[in-house]
Order: C-alpha cells, then structure tokens, then sequence
C-alpha cells in the first residue's frame, strides 16, 4: 500500500514488532518541546538579573550577571534555564580566573542537563588565605564560593533549585526561640543575629546560640537536642 505525503516530515519513530503506532499529534507534540542542549541558537534578547557582591577581598565590587532562556514559550512545557553569565569590576586583580570561571560555566549551561550541580562545586572551595563574613553572619570560604551562593540564589528565583527552608513548624520555633533570646540578651543593631552567636555547621551562618543548654540556630533551625 503506498501512501502520499503531503505534508512537511516533522519527525520519525522506528516501531518495534508488536509495538502500536501513536497518534500523530501525541509524536508531534513531544518533537516540538525544545530541551535545552549546546545547539541551541541564541535569541537576540534574553532575560538578564544582575547581583551585587562586595567582599572584604577587594575595594571594588562585583556585578554578576546571568542571563535566561526561556524554552518552549507560552506553552505548557514553559521553562526559564540559564544560559550565560558574566561578571564585571572595577577592579582588574581576578580579571584572568574570572573570565576563564565565566566561560566555563556558560558553556555547562549551554550543555543542558541538571546544572545546579555547579552550586555545591563552586561553594566547596576554600581560599587558603583564610574565608570572611557576609553582613548578615553567613560564612564565605572564598570569592569563588560566594560567586556559587550568587548563582543558587538565581536558581532558586528561577524555580530551578525548590528552596528547602525550615517548614512551618520549624520557621514558629526559631520565631520563638529568637524572641526569647532577644528577651533576655541585647542583640547587636548592626547584625542580623546577636553578637554572642557561633557558626551553625549547616547554614555557614553565625547563629547559633545557646537555649535550654542546647544550641539551635536561629537561621535555619538547626539544634544539637535534635
């Protein structure tokens, strides 16, 4: 039996023995969802975020810059993913590493794929000069790093990364916790927590304090009393 095609071929599937044929809308439909992978052209717009850092490292700050896609738009199959990222400074001392840092992870971007691996990588390294406080009391290792806490901060606005914060339950406790403390101790008025806190293991932030001779971070609700 011979069948005329008329239309545009938009997609083939090889059926196996036995294996039914689906209707060609359903095929159609799962050919046109673009993934995100390196040959996928550039727009001549996308969406942009820049975040501010300023470190105790360097006079000037830091502008980092990623720039989104957005894939399969206005369909249900919506989805925003990075795409490139740049950062920029006054200041010339890291402009080697950093626009070799950049590149790199453009290109991991572009590659597709789970990306937030990225995060937990750029946040592992450690600055043998020793890391620095954030204003508010988190820890930064190194520059590196808070370039990954930047770039989990845009995940985590995209939808990319769900923010695992403390539930309900936890978030009243610290609450709790918190104003009780503050009850009894006064608390420094430059700082997001009080000056007699430590540094939570789980957060990197100094917020852990002592209650009920148990220490509970007033960040994330860690506690050593479980």
């Amino acid at each position: 039996m011979t069948i005329k095609i008329d239309k545009k071929i938009v997609g083939y599937k090889v059926l196996k023995e036995g294996e039914a044929e689906q209707p060609e809308t359903e095929l159609e439909q799962e050919d046109n969802v673009v993934h995100m992978h390196e040959k996928v052209e550039r727009p001549e717009m996308l969406l942009g975020s820049t975040y501010k850092i300023k470190t105790p490292l360097s006079e000037h700050a830091l502008y980092i810059t990623v720039n989104d896609i957005v894939l399969n738009q206005g369909t249900e199959h919506e989805l925003r993913r990075p795409f490139e990222v740049f950062i920029n400074s006054k200041s010339m001392d890291h402009f080697q590493w950093i626009v070799a840092l950049t590149r790199i992870i453009s290109a991991v971007f572009r590659k597709g794929g789970d990306v937030t691996f990225l995060v937990e990588e750029l946040r592992s390294v450690f600055d043998p000069s020793g890391g620095y406080f954030k204003k508010g009391g988190k820890f930064m290792p190194s520059l590196v790093a808070e370039i990954g806490d930047v770039l989990e901060s845009h995940m985590k606005m995209i939808g990319l990364i769900k923010d695992k914060g403390p539930d309900q339950h936890q978030q009243k406790l610290i609450n709790e916790k918190r104003a009780e403390f503050e009850q009894s101790q006064k608390s420094d008025d430059e700082g997001e927590f009080p000056t007699s806190a430590t540094l939570c293991n789980k957060c990197h932030t100094k917020a852990m304090i002592q209650m009920d001779n148990c220490l509970t971070c007033l960040n994330c609700g860690e506690s050593k009393c479980g």
